[in-house]
């Protein structure tokens, strides 16, 4: 991903979100994308971003009790959902960890969004037999093709069908979609000393 920012990008530091080589507050706002799924240590990481960020910190994930109703993964990947939910950080996790001051927005997908993350194409159903669309969405990746085979068959299926089309034929006129995608948001300038999570330490 490094490798393909234009020139002239920002500087761009390699290090793991538990331990970020950056001085405290040093930044005006720390921002996690659809990552904090991954971090070893959940509580470190989310220090850190307080640890950097004199103002506000911005953590995107999801609610995994909406985005297992998404219809890739209730209809024909199961297997992906309960992969998933082996991993997903409960919203009320993260809102007790930056601090339990936090507003939730919600982030509604568009239909023609560029990012290739696991919501992005409920509009595209055939992109999710690409295996190079697969490859960049963790949860399918992880999951593994052998398991996911049986359903993207079906799903291969119903798209030649015309059957999901007709199943999902309230989706093919929406510009947006919520699928669960979330924004936790803590400004800390609003946050009283007492209510703001103690500095961790070094790692």
């Amino acid at each position: 991903m490094i490798a393909q920012r234009p020139a002239g990008s920002a500087r761009a530091l390699q290090a793991s979100a538990e331990s970020l080589p950056l001085a405290d507050d040093s930044a005006d706002a720390a921002m996690a994308l659809l990552t904090v799924h991954h971090w070893t240590d959940l509580e470190a990481g989310v220090g850190e971003l307080l640890r950097i960020a004199r103002r506000r910190v911005v953590i995107l994930t999801w609610d995994q009790t909406i985005f297992c109703k998404f219809w890739l993964l209730d209809e024909y990947l199961p297997e992906a959902a309960a992969f998933d939910d082996t991993r997903a950080v409960a919203i009320d996790r993260l809102i007790a960890l930056v601090g339990g001051a936090a507003r939730i927005e919600t982030v509604p997908v568009p239909h023609d969004c560029t990012d290739g993350f696991g919501g992005a194409f409920w509009r595209r159903p055939e992109a999710y037999l690409d295996p190079e669309v697969r490859a960049g969405i963790s949860m399918l990746a992880q999951t593994g093709e052998e398991v996911l085979r049986p359903g993207l068959a079906r799903l291969s299926d119903d798209l030649a069908s015309g059957l999901w089309h007709t199943r999902h034929a309230g989706l093919l006129n929406r510009e947006t979609l919520d699928i669960g995608y979330r924004l936790v948001i803590a400004d800390l300038e609003e946050q009283t000393p007492s209510r703001r999570p103690e500095d961790p330490g070094p790692p």
